[in-house]
């Protein structure tokens, strides 16, 4: 199970572009509402995610995925399962993958960028791991992505880190 954490303030197309293309590669993706089930992007879509934090079952993710978006990211960062959920998938293998200001603002300090290869969208680079300035970048475990016009290079990234390779991935 892929689950998608949504906070108020998410960028749109980080969170449902992985979401579409996840669903499309046959993977079981599911969105999480971080503070309530109903949660609004940075630019006004109300989303009704399809379960709450607390109905996170650890023990049966493939990935995290952390959409950025502001202040969905600072909201995320605020959040006590985001937090356990990163340390859960730093000690058990557990594929961790953000875009824009979630890979230096959600992740810094929880040591998922130590000694990690990691992108981000430009401002928010942090001292953890080494900043690379790519669209998109994979290291061991740790999917990151600049912003919003990487979405679909992100989520394509992603799902070969969980699959191995691309096959089954509908044309779109």
């Amino acid at each position: 199970m892929v689950y998608i954490f949504l906070a108020n303030g998410f960028e749109d197309m980080e969170a449902v572009v992985p979401f579409d293309l996840l669903k499309r590669a046959g993977f079981e993706a599911v969105t999480v509402g971080v503070g309530g089930k109903v949660v609004k992007s940075a630019h006004g879509l109300t989303v009704e995610a399809d379960i709450s934090e607390n109905e996170v079952d650890f023990e049966k993710a493939e990935a995290f995925v952390f959409p950025g978006g502001w202040p969905g990211a600072k909201n995320l960062k605020n959040s006590e399962t985001v937090n356990n959920a990163i340390t859960f998938a730093l000690h058990n293998d557990i594929i961790i993958a953000a875009i824009c200001a979630s890979p230096g603002y959600v992740l810094y300090k929880t040591g998922a960028l130590d000694g990690k290869r990691y992108t981000c969208f430009p401002g928010f680079e942090v001292e953890e791991g080494e900043y690379t300035a790519e669209k998109v970048e994979i290291d061991g475990k740790l999917v990151t992505a600049s912003g919003p016009s990487v979405a679909v290079d992100f989520a394509l990234a992603l799902i070969e880190k969980l699959k191995g390779n691309l096959e089954g991935v509908e044309e779109f």
